[in-house]
């Protein structure tokens, strides 16, 4: 009997916006699966449906219709709560702007997952310095992150979406603000992440950053392209 490794199944997505005349169908019946372990890249011109499905995927957005199953549970059926604990528990997010908090430290934005997930102090310093000695920024814990290059805001950022040692890592143009250089070494990163075990869904416009990948999944007009999948 074949062993069901999918930690990611989709069935008949669809994703409108508007109603009546100024409805706009962006996903257009999404069939997909992800197992255990892939890194998964998807990619599309502007307008294809990538970062909307990755919303969904990382449930920051709710289907208009079909189905999505994470970790074999139906999303649907989930209360916003609950939502909120699976992006907190099982879920990490890299974007392409960082997204890190300003006003605060490097050290102290990687706690900031953990604090929300209510790990005590002494716990939760300590995995963050480990983490950001894992990615190199040891030497940049007390600095905020404005003044910190845009390579090392990426690893920063990445440190912190491994916070709570999350299964799936969602990773939204996660080279697109960095340059040659600093783009090698974030795929370099986040495939040695995926060789550990972890599962990567990641959008990108550039074909040189899915080297790596085990999967390249090519949308066009909210629909998935013929053998893509």
């Amino acid at each position: 009997m074949k062993r069901i490794t999918s930690i990611v199944e989709l069935y008949g997505i669809e994703r409108t916006f508007g109603s009546g005349e100024n409805k706009i169908s962006i996903l257009k019946g999404i069939d997909l699966s992800i197992d255990r372990g892939e890194f998964v890249a998807l990619m599309g011109p502007s307008g294809s449906g990538k970062s909307t499905l990755l919303n969904i995927l990382g449930c920051l957005d709710r289907p208009s219709r079909g189905t999505l199953r994470l970790f074999s549970r139906d999303i649907s059926s989930v209360s916003e709560d609950e939502l909120a604990e699976i992006r907190r528990l099982k879920l990490g997010f890299i974007f392409q702007s960082f997204n890190l908090i300003g006003r605060i430290s490097v050290l102290k934005n990687v706690e900031m997952p953990m604090v929300l997930s209510g790990m005590p102090r002494d716990e939760r310093r300590k995995r963050a310095l480990d983490l950001l000695e894992t990615l190199g920024m040891a030497h940049r814990i007390d600095f905020s992150p404005q003044s910190i290059s845009g390579g090392e805001r990426q690893r920063v950022a990445i440190a912190r979406s491994l916070a709570n040692d999350p299964e799936i890592i969602i990773a939204d143009e996660p080279t697109g603000n960095l340059d040659t250089k600093n783009s090698l070494e974030v795929i370099n990163i986040l495939s040695d992440l995926n060789r550990g075990g972890k599962t990567i869904i990641m959008v990108t416009h550039n074909p040189e950053t899915t080297k790596n990948c085990s999967r390249v999944i090519k949308l066009r007009d909210g629909r998935i392209m013929e053998g893509a999948s």
